[in-house]
């Protein structure tokens, strides 16, 4: 039974969802089915593709991760197969995997052009239904990503955030803030090890280049005019209404009001820049 992820901005209050469901049930009745998220702010493209990232991981191999965020829908932008070693994702080609393809050099693209794969009738404004949710169906079903169109060697890619490593500090930026009010940042992926942090760096030409070494405690972490002292391994280690920074679970450095809201008490912003002030260490 082929597990089929459905993440969209069309949030509940519509009937889009349900309806790319019956679709996919139509062509592939035998496909689970399991909602990512629905509630992807409208247009966020980056935030859709974070989502689908971090969650693709934790899903068996073999599953199909269809992602419609598309504020180009009914234009020229391509509609796009990816096949990792693992997975498939199917959605609009507007930079929706540019995370999964960094994660994935290895990764092979098609774009999905053959009409037999497709709904009799397309319309302008809702592929999600009439493109996106058969293609995958019909993956469920067996026939392989290259039978839907020519490779794509070109896909679209968002800039990667910014990731800087220095000296004595390590600068980032604001990704997006969850529904708790945390913000999220582009510094990761961590891992603790003892009362240290290792920073194997996820994004942009330090990707997967190497590992470095710092001491949690001796960190100093800059947002706007705030200056955090420590990293803490969770919101029970500080008092409430303290500003903290912490790994979240993804790994990513994060941004906390204990039990508040810091996006609200920072008025931050996506793209605004934080740094962290450590002294960098070899790995032990």
């Amino acid at each position: 039974m082929r597990v089929i992820t459905l993440t969209t901005d069309f949030g509940d209050e519509d009937g889009y969802v349900g309806t790319m469901k019956g679709v996919i049930l139509s062509i592939a009745p035998d496909v689970r089915l399991v909602d990512l998220s629905h509630h992807i702010p409208p247009q966020d493209i980056r935030r859709a593709a974070f989502v689908v990232a971090e969650a693709a991981p934790y899903f068996p191999p073999g599953t199909i991760h269809v992602a419609v965020v598309d504020p180009g829908v009914g234009s020229g932008r391509r509609a796009l197969i990816v096949e990792t070693e693992r997975a498939l994702f199917v959605g609009p080609d507007n930079g929706l995997f540019s995370f999964i393809l960094e994660d994935h050099p290895e990764a092979r693209c098609y774009a999905i052009e053959e009409s037999a794969y497709r709904l009799p009738q397309v319309s302008y404004t809702f592929h999600g239904r009439d493109i996106f949710a058969p293609a995958a169906a019909h993956l469920a079903r067996g026939v392989p990503p290259a039978a839907f169109g020519p490779p794509v060697t070109d896909p679209v890619r968002l800039p990667s955030p910014r990731l800087e490593l220095e000296e004595e500090r390590i600068v980032g930026e604001i990704l997006h803030a969850d529904r708790f009010g945390n913000l999220v940042t582009s510094i990761g992926r961590l891992q603790w090890q003892g009362a240290a942090l290792v920073l194997q760096p996820a994004f942009g030409p330090l990707a997967r280049r190497f590992p470095v070494l710092f001491r949690a405690g001796e960190a100093r972490v800059e947002v706007g005019d705030r200056v955090l002292s420590g990293i803490l391994h969770t919101f029970a280690e500080a008092q409430p209404g303290e500003l903290i920074a912490y790994p979240g679970s993804s790994g990513f450095l994060e941004i906390g009001l204990v039990n508040g809201c810091a996006a609200a008490a920072l008025e931050a912003r996506r793209g605004d820049p934080v740094v962290v002030r450590v002294r960098l260490l070899a790995l032990e």
